[in-house]
């Protein structure tokens, strides 16, 4: 067996989002998870997510904005949801399970809100629901241990087992266990400041502090803008916590750049950066993302898992580009640039 390609650790973080550009729309989003009832039992997991318009003369303006509410079982199941804006069929998307099954069941119960920031926002619920619990390995020493004992329970993978699931678990890699489990024991993690930038404050939606217990956040930005002839999109993702030493840990971080075709939405370049990721294979995800170039964006939410499949992909890049299918719905809201 050939063990897969390693590269050094990813621990470089971007820093704060870039000053907003005149001319653009920036959503971001975050999904802060907390456990109020302590490890291994339902969390609540709190969605935000806004659309901002910045005009060419530098003025800031609210497009759309979304929220929700999600009481999950310790095997990401959806206990009790509330969403904001209102939506009459939410409550369908109770028991179901985050991952593939929550995706289709978001498409058949709340499709008609697709291309809003509310969907992006719960369409991420499967992935940060699987990535929250990692904050506890800051918090709790014998984590490792206790996610061992609790690996059918949490189900994660294919019954615990990760094997080849993603670039990062290939068989063979530093990753895992001889059982097929991750192996904690050589998983890197890195330190982080904020993300809004101090000279741009209106930048991010309003984000809760988090401090002195295990939080987890998922956060996400996309800049979107013309320029060249082309649209340019500028994307950031960040899994972060609050650690004992009263700053935060990023697991996972990747900036995203890309052009696209406006009038066919064609993706016509790619760079993913790999800034932050917890082993040494995981890197060689952002190579393989470039096929996705000359793909239609607008199919995306699907059209990256039936490309970046396995072992070809990262779970976490692979929705970093799947929130690329809303680019022509928030290029629709784009001024037009001045002659």
């Amino acid at each position: 067996m050939n063990a897969p390609q390693q590269f050094p650790f990813a621990r470089q973080s971007a820093g704060p989002a870039p000053l907003r550009r005149p001319g653009s729309i920036r959503r971001t989003s975050s999904i802060d998870s907390d456990w109020p009832d302590g490890f291994g039992q339902p969390w609540i997991m709190s969605g935000r997510v806004r659309d901002l318009l910045t005009t060419f003369e530098g003025k800031p303006d609210a497009l759309a904005s979304g929220e929700f509410r999600i009481r999950t079982s310790p095997i990401r199941e959806i206990m009790e949801i509330d969403v904001a804006p209102h939506h009459a069929r939410a409550q369908e998307m109770v028991g179901v399970r985050a991952g593939g099954a929550s995706r289709q069941a978001l498409a058949a119960t709340l499709g008609d809100l697709r291309g809003t920031p509310l969907f992006q926002l719960l369409d991420d619920f499967a992935g940060a629901s699987l990535v929250a619990g990692w904050i506890w390995s800051r918090w709790v020493p014998d984590w490792h241990e206790r996610m061992r004992a609790n690996r059918e329970k949490l189900g994660a993978g294919n019954k615990g087992r990760m094997v080849n699931i993603c670039t990062g678990f290939t068989e063979g890699g530093s990753s895992l266990s001889e059982e097929g489990d991750v192996d904690h024991g050589d998983q890197s993690a890195t330190e982080v400041g904020p993300l809004v930038n101090p000279d741009d404050l209106v930048g991010w939606h309003e984000l809760p502090v988090q401090e002195g217990r295990p939080m987890a956040r998922r956060a996400r930005r996309i800049d979107l803008w013309r320029a060249e002839g082309v649209l340019k999109v500028d994307a950031g993702f960040q899994d972060s916590g609050p650690n004992p030493e009263g700053t935060r840990t990023a697991i996972h971080e990747y900036r995203v750049y890309a052009e696209i075709d406006e009038a066919s939405g064609t993706l016509l370049a790619l760079q993913a950066l790999p800034l932050i990721l917890p082993f040494r294979e995981c890197p060689g995800a952002s190579m393989k993302a470039a096929r996705m170039v000359g793909q239609d964006v607008g199919t995306f939410r699907q059209a990256v898992l039936d490309t970046l499949v396995g072992t070809i992909g990262c779970t976490h890049l692979n929705d970093v580009l799947r929130a690329l299918a809303d680019v022509p719905a928030l290029a629709a809201m784009l001024p037009e640039n001045h002659d």
